[in-house]
């Protein structure tokens, strides 16, 4: 599963940045990998969401859309330990990482012209 995950991701960033996701997804393990796909999979699906995306002008407004993405998946599952929630918190983290290095075109073109 860890190989299909990675090879999926990789095929998700811009095509200059593959290698750089290689890299990138080979430190992680798969379920961080889920949770990138999780992510990139529901902008997929919500027409709203993914609308949203795509119009992100800043860094720190997709960082605000995965804390809503996160607090989604949270309040669907049963309850959390607390002793977890570091995790979400370093998942979340890698998974702005990836999706700000990977330039996937509907998250990251509108970052590359916020920083010109």
């Amino acid at each position: 599963m860890r190989i299909a995950l990675m090879t999926a991701l990789v095929a998700c960033a811009d095509q200059s940045r593959r290698f750089w996701a290689r890299r990138f997804l080979t430190g992680l393990s798969a379920d961080e990998m889920q949770f990138i796909a999780e992510f990139l999979g529901s902008s997929i699906l919500d027409p709203g969401l993914s609308a949203d995306i795509s119009r992100v002008p800043s860094r720190a407004e997709l960082a605000e859309r995965i804390e809503e993405f996160q607090s989604g998946r949270l309040a669907q599952a049963r309850p959390v330990p607390r002793a977890l929630l570091p995790d979400a918190e370093h998942k979340m983290i890698l998974l702005l990482e990836y999706l700000s290095g990977a330039a996937i075109p509907q998250v990251a073109a509108p970052l590359r012209s916020a920083q010109a």
